[in-house]
């Protein structure tokens, strides 16, 4: 394979736009200690103190530890930037208490410790327990790097060191796997932190035995005195364990589950220099991307299997588009990215992390959807807390990181994948270089890059011209550069001898667009979405006072944005010329010949992700179009 990238640290990177960094503000004075306040309250921390027993209502989730320690990562990211006493002494008491429920073998899991000890590692399939261990060695890592301590990383490799010593093909091992992975790409972030290379050969192990036969699952359900064939999931496609997973040819099953288990083969294919990893992945990617992804970036459309369906499923008013799928499906085409610096690749991940995610969290940091439906009457909204809390934690650990989507490195090369303004201090060779960003994205494409070394360094910079944007221009010192010259896979490289004070100027245009899809896409018929820069447009009942099924958007009609400091935490809006159906000369017929008679309306449409932040009513994000 070609030379790999690296992502950098997120704390490597200084953000101070006017739309990222009061979001990342918000997240460390509000969302993080919310979230730490929710998981106190309903007793996370003092478990020992309640009698709960097996079928109890209010019995904690077996998965109640991945909370905390996603919890952690989270805050372990942000004290690597913003040092916070108050938030510090937090993680120190989480930390002691995690110590506190470890077992003298090293395992870590509150509920077969207490509630069900003797059905310890006896449903893989099921329970998490592996699951678990995956995000509090991932909330490790972080730790250790973000503070220097190894209390939290000596709790998970103690425990990963139990793990491995159970788990294998090697005599007197289980040949299990976890149903629900994640511990895959935790132990390969635990190998490159300690070293040690039993951590990649376990999650090598992993991911390899997934689905082989004799099938594992079949054989703990068994010796449970249960039939394999009576599963409550139907098929093992919902674990993605129904073949191995070099055999596999499609997206299948839990969204969220499928995306680690991807991340973790993107993994191995770096860690090993395999690229028949990288071609398992980008097979995945073709069949995901063209057709089971909602527009915007959120996949999995079915709340029955929390995952997927089959092609062109993607209704909007049902969606279940989990925010932790989305984050995945940002995770995994990061990790493709640093193999192969390809558009496609961050197309996504912006799309995704603008629309799909950033939809997840409200505006004022304190209040979260498990589900981003595209449609909705007016009756979803974000909830503080869910009693299967996967999404704040997860929200909340991504963009406490974000700093480390927006660049790669080798020793050529930099590449830059996101703008926002910022100040970076990267790695090329045996220098830094100091890179600065001047923009007003995602609401003006106009982005100056400047330059700071300590002596002249030669490298190329290579700079993503989104697929959304068609019209670029760009400039080096005031000298126009051709882009299409220069573009490779979506990215512009300028190859030179860089100096302090060498000026890029990139200028992306922002019409506001209309996005049609596929034909087969059932719900989407007719319509159309409206697209600025990365942003997917909706209208709310909130700016348009119709039944917003009944308005139509003439396919000739001129559209305008213009910028509202007011609404929403400033936005840019997207106004236009429509029209809408009336329902007043329809006395009391239900169907008739002649078509309803319309009236002109200008309709105002706002960045799908801030949707459900004032007062409830409808939202609908494909718009009906008017060919007439």
């Amino acid at each position: 394979m070609d030379q790999f990238s690296s992502p950098i640290a997120h704390s490597a990177v200084v953000i101070e736009d006017t739309f990222w960094a009061p979001r990342l503000r918000t997240l460390r004075e509000r969302t993080l200690f919310h979230i730490y306040e929710q998981m106190k309250q309903l007793g996370y921390f003092d478990m020992y103190k309640y009698d709960w027993k097996p079928g109890m209502r209010l019995t904690p989730y077996v998965f109640w530890e991945s909370d905390i320690t996603k919890w952690l990562e989270a805050a372990s990211y942000s004290l690597a930037t913003h040092p916070d006493p108050k938030l510090e002494a937090l993680v120190d008491e989480a930390i002691a208490y995690l110590g506190s429920i470890q077992q003298p073998d090293g395992y870590l899991n509150f509920w077969f410790t207490k509630i069900e000890p003797e059905k310890r590692w006896t449903n893989l399939r099921d329970w998490h327990e592996l699951y678990c261990a995956g995000h509090l060695i991932e909330g490790a890592v972080a730790h250790f790097q973000a503070t220097g301590k190894r209390t939290l990383l000596d709790i998970a490799c103690r425990y990963a060191d139990l793990i491995d010593s159970l788990f294998g093909r090697e005599g007197g091992k289980q040949r299990g796997y976890c149903g629900h992975e994640e511990i895959e790409l935790a132990l390969i972030k635990l190998y490159k932190a300690t070293g040690e290379a039993r951590y990649l050969n376990l999650a090598r192990y992993f991911i390899e035995e997934r689905g082989q036969r004799p099938h594992y699952f079949d054989i703990e359900a068994r010796v449970r005195g249960e039939d394999p064939g009576e599963f409550w999931a139907r098929t093992y496609e919902y674990n993605q364990s129904h073949v191995p997973v070099r055999e596999q040819t499609e997206v299948v099953g839990h969204a969220v589950r499928a995306m680690y288990l991807y991340c973790a083969l993107a993994d191995l294919a770096r860690e090993l220099g395999d690229e028949s990893w990288l071609r398992i992945c980008e097979r995945f990617w073709q069949h995901l991307i063209p057709k089971r992804t909602y527009i915007t970036g959120g996949i999995g459309p079915s709340r029955d299997n929390e995952g997927f369906t089959e092609d062109y499923d993607l209704p909007n008013n049902t969606a279940y588009a989990e925010t932790c799928a989305a984050i995945g499906l940002v995770l995994w085409n990061h990790r493709l990215l640093q193999l192969d610096t390809d558009r496609r690749y961050a197309d996504i991940l912006e799309r995704t992390l603008y629309n799909g995610i950033l939809s997840g969290l409200a505006l004022n940091g304190e209040a979260f959807y498990y589900e981003n439906p595209l449609e909705s009457q007016g009756h979803h909204h974000r909830e503080p807390w869910f009693r299967c809390a996967c999404c704040p934690p997860n929200i909340s650990r991504l963009l406490a990181s974000l700093g480390q989507y927006v660049y790669s490195v080798n020793d050529t090369e930099i590449a830059v994948h996101l703008y926002m303004q910022s100040t970076s201090t990267l790695p090329v060779g045996t220098q830094q270089v100091k890179l600065r960003q001047e923009t007003a994205y995602p609401w003006d494409g106009s982005i100056r890059l400047s330059i700071e070394t300590e002596q002249p360094v030669q490298f190329g910079l290579k700079l993503r011209i989104p697929g959304w944007c068609h019209e670029a221009h760009l400039a080096v010192n005031g000298e126009e550069i051709p882009i299409d010259q220069n573009l490779h896979k979506g990215y512009v490289r300028i190859e030179r001898r860089w100096r302090t004070g060498d000026s890029i100027v990139l200028d992306l245009a922002m019409p506001v667009q209309r996005i049609r899809a596929h034909p087969d896409i059932r719900d989407d018929a007719g319509c159309v979405a409206l697209q600025r820069g990365p942003l997917l447009y909706c209208l709310e009942a909130a700016d348009n006072a119709v039944p917003l099924h009944r308005l139509r958007l003439p396919a000739t009609a001129e559209l305008e944005s213009h910028f509202d400091a007011e609404l929403l935490g400033g936005v840019a809006v997207v106004r236009g010329n429509a029209a809408v159906l009336e329902t007043g000369d329809w006395s009391e017929d239900l169907y008739r010949a002649a078509p309803a008679r319309r009236r002109p309306l200008t309709f105002v449409a706002i960045p799908y992700y801030a949707w459900d932040n004032r007062q409830p009513g409808e939202m609908r994000l494909w718009i009906h179009e008017d060919n007439g």
